[in-house]
Order: structure tokens, then sequence, then C-alpha cells
């Protein structure tokens, strides 16, 4: 990897030199906009409000907007409601048989399911904008209270959800890597400095023993190398190809491995248990002393570190890892009919529904290691950031998107030199060849 990613190839791919020149300026102008706040916000009351909240609900909410819920930009509800609409259109999918027939029909079907996420987005946050607007309202978080500032904050942080979520296309289809995957990383990296900043005056202070502090260190280390050696983990299932024969030619037959990932979902299942986890308190968060008895029950016992927050953060952790992993990252199905149309097989195994079936085994034993490992990783941390009142950057969920989503884009860099040098390579080769038979034709004898 580290000789693909040498500066002189880096310099002489000018495609993938623009991809990322593109990437990091729609990522600059998404950080400006967590800057420009909503109209009609106390912003002493607010930071106020959030120093005290950032330990709990309030923290893990700041994390995901990258900072912006703490100031109240137009971008504060951030992405979720539209990870959260994703999420509704995918389950509908492997329940509802017209949605299911759609994903079938190719690039048009995804389109039109592409669509009906769009509009879930837009009906989820003008839900929650209006919900937010009328919390901060209860809160005393606003100079101006009324309909204006309701209409005003509703279309604003509509319209910020939306241009994230066109952000995002923008960075998948002409950029480098997730674009939503790297929104919610962008957001999390920037705000560090500042989380380590208040968790090393906080050690000044006394706040927390320095003891702690270290053993903090110490975990946050372990986490990021078993984050890394559990992402590069594979599970090598040997494919055989028969001889086959080309004219009068007969091939030997070849052999590969088929690589599984040990968590093929990557940091998804982490992004959508938080965004459910989210969706329910992220309007009751704001609403104070002024928040109704269900909200009340909901915050005191889905709060973080509480019993049924960690028992359903981990039940949905499973749940997406095998969801997302059989519908959208490893599809069996497909694989079994690739294998089948390229005359590769198991060893031991009949191609087509039998080669399912036992990719469907292994992949299934391989998810329990998986789902564990996502569940250790981002439970853990949650234990300790509980019981210390630090700020959720320092939690496993955050750790989890960093290493998944750089070790991600690394990779796509990566495969992006490699086509630039094949392509350099296939180049010269036709130059020699071209050169080569002008110079035979020069010596070649005239006939008379």
């Amino acid at each position: 990897m580290a000789a693909n990613l040498s500066w002189s190839a880096f310099g002489k791919a000018t495609e993938l030199r623009q991809r990322i020149f593109f990437t990091i300026g729609l990522l600059i102008v998404y950080r400006l906009g967590t800057y420009i706040p909503v109209p009609g916000i106390d912003g002493g009351a607010l930071r106020e409000f959030m120093d005290q909240a950032a330990a709990g609900i309030g923290g893990v909410l700041n994390m995901f907007t990258g900072g912006a819920i703490s100031r109240m930009g137009i971008f504060a509800l951030g992405i979720m409601p539209y990870i959260s609409a994703s999420i509704i259109i995918q389950l509908l999918s492997a329940m509802v048989p017209q949605l299911e027939a759609l994903k079938k029909e190719g690039e048009p079907g995804r389109k039109k399911l592409n669509q009906y996420t769009r509009y879930g987005t837009v009906f989820l946050a003008t839900f929650q904008a209006y919900g937010l607007a009328v919390s901060l309202e209860a809160g005393d978080l606003v100079t101006d209270p009324g309909w204006y500032f309701r209409a005003a904050c509703v279309i604003t942080l509509v319209g910020g959800t939306m241009f994230l979520m066109w952000l995002g296309e923008q960075i998948t289809q002409r950029g480098i890597g997730n674009g939503i995957s790297l929104i919610i990383f962008v957001g999390i990296v920037a705000e560090i400095p500042a989380a380590l900043a208040q968790f090393f005056e906080s050690g000044r202070s006394g706040a927390i023993a320095t003891p702690a502090i270290l053993g903090v260190i110490v975990m946050l280390t372990a986490t990021l190398f078993f984050v890394v050696f559990m992402e590069r983990s594979l599970r090598k299932i040997h494919i055989q190809y028969p001889r086959r024969q080309v004219g009068m030619k007969v091939y030997d037959g070849g052999s590969s491995h088929l690589p599984i990932k040990v968590n093929p979902a990557g940091v998804i299942p982490a992004i959508f248990a938080s965004s459910l986890l989210l969706l329910p308190t992220t309007i009751s968060t704001f609403s104070g002393s002024e928040t109704g008895p269900i909200m009340s029950t909901i915050l005191a016992y889905f709060g973080p570190g509480q019993p049924l927050y960690l028992a359903f953060f981990t039940a949905m952790i499973v749940f997406f890892t095998y969801f997302y992993t059989a519908n959208v990252a490893f599809k069996t199905e497909d694989v079994a009919e690739n294998l089948k149309n390229q005359n590769g097989f198991i060893p031991g195994i009949r191609p087509g529904k039998r080669t399912e079936e036992y990719l469907d085994y292994v992949v299934n034993r391989i998810l329990v290691l998986g789902a564990g490992y996502l569940a250790i990783v981002c439970l853990i941390p949650e234990f300790i950031r509980y019981e210390l009142s630090i700020t959720a950057y320092f939690g496993g969920t955050s750790i989890l998107i960093i290493v998944s989503v750089g070790m991600d884009t690394v990779q796509q860099i990566q495969s992006h030199l490699l086509a630039h040098q094949y392509e350099g390579l296939i180049e010269k080769s036709q130059l020699r060849g071209r050169s080569g038979t002008k110079k035979r034709t020069r010596k070649a004898p005239s006939r008379r």
C-alpha cells in the first residue's frame, strides 16, 4: 500500500487529485455551515445548556452533527434524518413485495427507491425540526419565541439537511469515499482537539483523577488497534475453476479465494443503531423541565449508560449487522449466481442453490463474531465514558467510525492509483508496439 501511495504516483494521477480536491472542498463547505447559526437563538443560554448536557445524550447528538447542534448551526440536524429514512426504506424493501420488486429492476428501481428515501428525509427532518424549535422555546433558548421563529427554524434546518444529503451524494459520485460516512467522519475529527483539551483540563482541575486519564488513553489506544485488526480480518473460501478450451488450446483450471470480511457491514450498523436511539430523544433533549411524562421516562431509561439503552443498542447493532450484510454488503444469492456464470465452484459444493446455502452458513457463523466485535467496541467505552462523565468523542462508536471510514477511503485512493498505473502500463506497451512496427517497416526491403 505504501508503494502505491507514493507522491510520484499521486502526482501523475490527475483524475484522482481532482476527486480528492473536490471532496475536500465540499467538506470545507460542510464545516463552514456548522458555524452559521439559526436565526433567533440565544447563544449564551445555548452554550450553558450544552455544557451541562455534554456528558449525556446532548454530547452524542453533538458528535453526530459535528458540533453544529451545540452552536445551533444550519446543519444542526446533521445527516441523521437521511440515515433514518434509509433505514426505513431498506426495512420496507425487505417486507413489501412492491419495493422488493423495485430493488430487482436494477438502476431504474434504485433511483425510485432513492427518491422515496428523499421524501422520507424531508418528512423526518420537518418533524424533527419543528419539535426542536418547540423544545428550544420551552427551554428558554430563544430570543423571540413564536410562529415566526418556528417557521424560520424549520425551513433553515430542513434546508440544511437536504443540502447535506446533496453534498454526500456529490462526494460519493464525483469524489473519494462514501459521502455520508465522510461527513460524519469529518464532523467527529474536527471536534476531537476541543474534546481532548476539555478532557485534559478536567484532569488538571482535579475533576478526573490522573490514573483515570491514563486508563482512558490506554483504553482508546487498545480499542483503536483492535478495530484495525478486526476490520482487516478475512475468511477466505477456496474457489476452483475447471479446464476450458478456447479454439484448439486447452487451458488448465485455476483457483482463487473469495474473501469474506469478519465485519462486512463496516460502520453502518453502529450508525444505524445510534440513529434510532437518537430519533426519539432529539426533540426531548432541549425541553428541560417542561418535558412531558412520556419523554421524561424515555430519557430516564434510554439515556447513555442506562441498562435499557445499552441492551437496545446491542440488539440494534446485531440486527443491522445481519440485515445490512444480507441485503446490501454481501448478498449470497448474487455471489453464488456470479460464481456459476463464471464457471467457478467451491470444492465439494454444487454450483447454484447449494453454493448459496453454504455461503449463508459461512456468513452467518462469521457474523456471530462480527456482531459481537461491534457490540464490544461500542459498549465497553460507553461504560467508562458514562462513569467518568466524559465527552462522547471518546466512545467506541466514534473510534469505529474514524477507523472504518479512514480505511475505506484509503483503499479507494489505492484502487484509483492502481487503475492509473495499469492504464499507464497499457499505454506504454501500445506505444512500444507501434514504434517497433514503424521501425520494422522502414527496414523492410522495397519490392520492384
